[in-house]
């Protein structure tokens, strides 16, 4: 899968990721693929969206062309993303099916998303949470993680941070590999 972070830190957030492409067994490397950036950028976003590599060209594909969607609020995300999920179904032919208990149909989309406006997590059934300090995505996460939480007292920069946690995930989930990718913003308001 991968090793997807974002930081907020210092009137700045930053999104970082690693550029590894897995498909079961077989390792698809930064060096041999034409498109190994994991993080989207529609408007003043950055997009970073784990799980099936179909995700990352069916939403790079309907941000383009889709009018009126917003990702500067928890509001405006879930907003988008319900907009978003009839036309994943009927036009990019989405499977919505996870679990016979959901409550929801699913998206089948993880993502972090970081704007001027902060630091966002967008998850299958249209979750969306804000976040003050740091989170993480893919199958890295929990390794990115750990290396963020003993980092951001340390470090006063959320690119560094954004950084440690990425590298993290390369020491120690299979399915992540550098090299890294990494956008910043400036925050309208600068907090944490």
């Amino acid at each position: 899968m991968t090793t997807i972070v974002a930081v907020k830190k210092n009137g700045v957030v930053a999104i970082a990721a690693d550029t590894l492409t897995t498909f079961g067994n077989t390792r698809l490397p930064a060096g041999m693929d034409a498109s190994h950036d994991k993080i989207l950028h529609f408007a003043d976003s950055h997009i970073g969206v784990c799980g099936s590599a179909a995700h990352h060209l069916v939403l790079a594909s309907l941000l383009g062309k889709t009018a009126d969607l917003q990702l500067n609020s928890k509001a405006e995300i879930f907003e988008t993303f319900r907009k978003l999920h009839p036309v994943l179904k009927e036009e990019c032919f989405l499977n919505p099916k996870e679990d016979e208990e959901d409550p929801y149909e699913s998206s089948q989309i993880t993502a972090l998303i970081a704007n001027a406006s902060g630091l966002y997590g967008i998850f299958s059934m249209r979750e969306v949470f804000e976040y003050t300090q740091f989170w993480a995505i893919g199958s890295g996460h929990e390794f990115a993680l750990g290396a963020m939480n003993l980092a951001y007292a340390r470090y006063e920069s959320a690119e560094e941070i954004a950084r440690v946690g990425v590298e993290a995930g390369i020491a120690f989930d299979t399915n992540s590999a550098a090299p890294i990718t990494l956008y910043t913003v400036s925050l309208k308001l600068a907090t944490a």
